[in-house]
């Protein structure tokens, strides 16, 4: 009775093993608590260790006077400033300078990856030896290559006038000022109820092109009212918006604003590399259609720059956006390389400055890689919300 129990127990847990279901979870659960297990090794050793050598833990360092002064920040700050303030001025550079990259990367991109497949052989290999050459320099290299760049323009008195009240020096771009008058919060009203008419146009004029096969010039109409509504409105507003512009002093220029030749360095180089990477994505989308695509639209009467536009880029967009997250993520991490040239980004303050006046080294660094770790998150959640909006639907 015994062995026959015996044998049934073990039948039975060879039938539980051979359930994948039942295997998928073990091993997860094996994974997790062993992940669980190593961290908790490791936090418990670091807390007996920075006991021991009597460093005090916890994020009160953020509430305490920093003590040193930053350029380049987007909001007030001073010396007397906290250790938090500080950190919210670099993570608010890293946002900008990753914000900007991002759009500058992707347009740049989109333009070289078509002219990429041009068939004009000099344009053409001119754009496969730039981002052939650019996408294999380290992008440190080409930072220190930009800020050298920017370096060796002529000095203050010998500023390059770019004209509209801007110039150009060895310490970085001044250009006016804007002052907002009262009544201007009515323009940015105007530029939203613009985009948000264009976008219930372009709604309109694809349900209208389904049913009379008549199509309507959302772009031109759509430039015109997002372009148009906010410069009438200007106008009936009393023009609420006026430039102080800079005009040079002594050692310096007085008034305006400056964009240090720190953040146009680093903007340039994480633009100008990221688009190289952009490109060859781009290339590879459009290749991935069918030319049978291209002959068919042909075929019909529709102009070439229409078939790329409405036809080829549409269902390379598939292709490309999964990547393209990708280099959006590379493009963020890779603003940290700006403590290289003294742009006081996230890392360069909190990880670098707070991290050497507080000894809270474990602190900062958790701090820095949760707020990488969020951005990217973030990053990914919006791109794949629209990567799942232009993904086909199978019927």
């Amino acid at each position: 009775m015994a062995v026959e129990t015996a044998a049934q127990d073990q039948k039975a847990l060879g039938s539980l093993w051979t359930d994948q279901r039942f295997r998928a979870i073990f091993f997860q659960a094996l994974t997790l608590g062993v992940t669980g297990t190593f961290l908790a090794f490791i936090i418990h050793n670091t807390a007996v260790n920075l006991e021991n050598r009597g460093i005090a833990t916890g994020f009160g360092f953020l509430w305490s006077q920093a003590g040193y002064e930053l350029e380049n920040t987007l909001i007030e700050y001073g010396p007397t400033n906290t250790h938090g303030r500080a950190f919210i001025v670099g993570l608010l550079n890293t946002l900008l300078v990753a914000a900007v990259g991002v759009v500058i990367a992707t347009i740049l991109g989109f333009i070289l990856g078509v002219l990429r497949l041009t068939p004009n052989w000099l344009l053409s290999k001119a754009v496969y030896w730039y981002i052939e050459i650019v996408r294999n320099v380290p992008l440190l290299l080409q930072i220190y290559f930009w800020y050298a760049v920017m370096l060796a323009l002529p000095t203050v008195r010998e500023s390059i006038d770019l004209g509209f009240g801007a110039f150009i020096n060895n310490r970085g771009m001044q250009a006016p000022a804007p002052i907002f008058e009262p009544g201007f919060i009515a323009i940015p009203i105007a530029m939203l109820a613009a985009v948000i008419g264009t976008v219930t146009l372009k709604r309109w004029a694809k349900k209208r092109q389904e049913t009379t096969g008549q199509i309507f010039p959302v772009f031109w109409v759509g430039t015109g009212l997002i372009l148009g509504l906010p410069v009438l409105t200007y106008f009936a507003a009393g023009m609420p918006l006026d430039f102080e512009t800079p005009e040079l002093g002594r050692f310096r220029f007085i008034g305006g604003f400056t964009i240090s030749p720190e953040f146009v360095a680093l903007l340039l180089a994480l633009s100008t590399y990221t688009a190289a990477f952009i490109a060859e994505i781009v290339r590879a989308g459009i290749l991935a259609i069918s030319h049978g695509q291209t002959e068919a639209a042909y075929a019909l009467g529709i102009k070439p720059n229409w078939t790329m536009r409405l036809i080829i880029i549409p269902q390379a967009l598939r292709v490309i956006v999964p990547p393209l997250t990708s280099q959006y993520l590379n493009l963020t991490k890779n603003s940290s390389l700006g403590v290289a040239i003294g742009y006081p980004e996230l890392v360069a303050t909190l990880s670098g400055i707070t991290l050497n006046q507080t000894g809270q080294a474990v602190e900062c660094i958790v701090i820095t890689m949760a707020v990488y770790l969020t951005i990217s998150l973030l990053i990914s959640f919006f791109m794949n919300i629209y990567n799942r909006r232009i993904a086909l639907v199978e019927r």
